[in-house]
Order: structure tokens, then sequence, then C-alpha cells
């Protein structure tokens, strides 16, 4: 199997045709918007009531949607340094490790801002984190808190720690409970429709008749449906990337058992069922003429 060097080089250009019509997923694209923010905030710090959207430092890391599936989002108020970083329906305790990273990340561009030399003997200032999970998918068991102790090192007393703070679906009516239903309802739309624009049309037709992000979606209907389709044509080059490189895997192997002349065409054919026989045929001339 080839490493990742080679997803790079073969499919960096399809990407760069996604990634000018797609420049943020929904999550980033919804909380630019400095108002969106600030309901954000209010809802995780009802009790600031000072905090204006003129207080909100987005500091979100460039992430775009076809560099990488995942939405992070950083924005500093205060003294708090906030991260949000968004689990889809697949949830998995690698959040903590993608939380740290994002975590250490921008700390560093929030030095470099700042003008601050950590290399230096004065004590540099560092606004206070608050780390949070959004988690689209069901609760079910899941946890409230999540720690990178407890979680990969048995609960000991490691040298470095990262919590975070999980939110999922309530019966509440903020900002981030509209966009984990907005996910919800687009996951039941592509399971009806499939990856089409169909399901991103009935998404927002959906949410819009529930007053989910109906604001938003009325106003950014457009770029949304952009944003969506352009996210499944990244999925589509990654799975057609996997399928040729099970391809590629599955012909090797294929071509060993054929030189070493133990089995019939019949047999690796049996073995191997993504290769057919006249391809296997194929392959076997190939190998003889090259003898």
């Amino acid at each position: 199997m080839q490493d990742d060097t080679k997803l790079t080089q073969e499919v960096k250009a399809m990407r760069h045709m996604a990634k000018r019509t797609a420049k943020n997923s929904v999550f980033v694209d919804l909380f630019q918007n400095k108002s969106y923010l600030l309901k954000l905030y209010k809802t995780l710090h009802p009790e600031d009531t000072a905090a204006t959207e003129d207080s909100l430092t987005d500091v979100t890391i460039e992430n775009v949607l076809t560099d990488n599936l995942y939405n992070d989002l950083g924005f500093i108020v205060g003294n708090k340094l906030m991260i949000l970083i968004e689990a889809q329906s697949t949830w998995t305790m690698n959040i903590l490790v993608r939380v740290l990273l994002y975590l250490a990340q921008s700390y560093h561009e929030y030095f470099q801002r700042t003008s601050q030399n950590y290399y230096a003997s004065r004590k540099v200032k560092m606004p206070k984190p608050e780390l949070y999970v959004i988690f689209t998918g069901n609760k079910g068991r899941k946890p409230e808190k999540i720690s990178l102790s407890k979680e990969f090192f048995e609960g000991a007393d490691i040298d470095i720690e990262v919590k975070a703070k999980v939110i999922y679906e309530s019966d509440t009516d903020d900002i981030i409970n509209q966009y984990i239903i907005f996910c919800k309802v687009f996951n039941e739309q592509t399971k009806q429709h499939g990856m089409t624009q169909k399901a991103v049309t009935e998404t927002i037709r959906i949410c819009k008749d529930r007053n989910v992000l109906r604001e938003y979606l009325l106003d950014r209907e457009k770029e949304v449906v952009t944003i969506m389709m352009s996210l499944f044509d990244e999925e589509q080059i990654m799975r057609s990337f996997i399928r040729s490189e099970r391809h590629d895997a599955d012909r090797e192997t294929a071509e060993r058992l054929i030189k070493k002349g133990k089995m019939t065409l019949e047999d690796i054919a049996e073995c191997i069922p993504s290769l057919s026989f006249d391809e296997l045929r194929e392959l076997e001339e190939e190998i003889a003429q090259l003898a």
C-alpha cells in the first residue's frame, strides 16, 4: 500500500477545484458571521451580558473543507480562548487528540499575532482555554466531559492534560442546538436521497420550515448548497482513491500468486473477487511476456 503522499499528489488538482467554490464548511461559514458567533458565545456564557460582536476575535485556524473534513472553530473574547471541535455522527475519543493539536497551534498563532517571544525570559501572556466538542450524532451513554488522561492513560497523572466539554442535542433553541439539528436533518436526507443535490435542498427546506438556522439559510442558501455539494465531491474523490488503492493492492497479490504457480486462475479469482477472470488472464499474459 502506498503512503499518503500519493493521495496528495493524485487528488491535489481535483481538490483545488472544489476548494475555490467551498472555502468553508457550513460550521465555519455560519460562525464566521459575528452575530451568530455572539449567539454561540452567549449560549456558553449567558452570564456575560457585556459581550458584543466587537469583543469577539475570530482565530479559527485555516482549515478549509476540501483540505480536511473536520470542522473546527476558535475565537477569543476577553481573557478566554474558546475552541470548538465538531465530531460528526461517528464517535471516537481521538477527538481529544484533535483538540490537543488545535490548542497548540492556536497558541502558536496567538503568540505570533501578539508579538510575544516564548524563548525570552519574560513570561508570555496567554488567554485561558475553554475546550468544547460538538457531537452531531446521538448522545446515548456518551459522557458530558472527556479527558486525555482518562481515555488514553487510564487516569494516570500525566504531564499534559486536555479536558473538553461535550455538547449534544438538547431541547433548547440556541444556535448550537440548531446547528446539531441541521446536521441530523442532513443525515436523514442523505439516507433517503443519497449524496445528491436533492438531499441538500430538502435539508435547507425542512430546516427553514422548522425555524432551524432559518435566518442564516435564507441569507446564505446558494453558498450552503455550494459548500455541501463540494463536500459530496470531496468524499467521492476519497472513495475513488481508496478503491484504486485496494485494486492496486489486490493486483499485486494476484501477481505474486501467479508467479508462484501454485494456484489456478480460477482459484485466485475466488480468493480475490475484486479482480475478474479476464483481468487475471491478462495479468498472467503480461507476466509471461516479461519472463
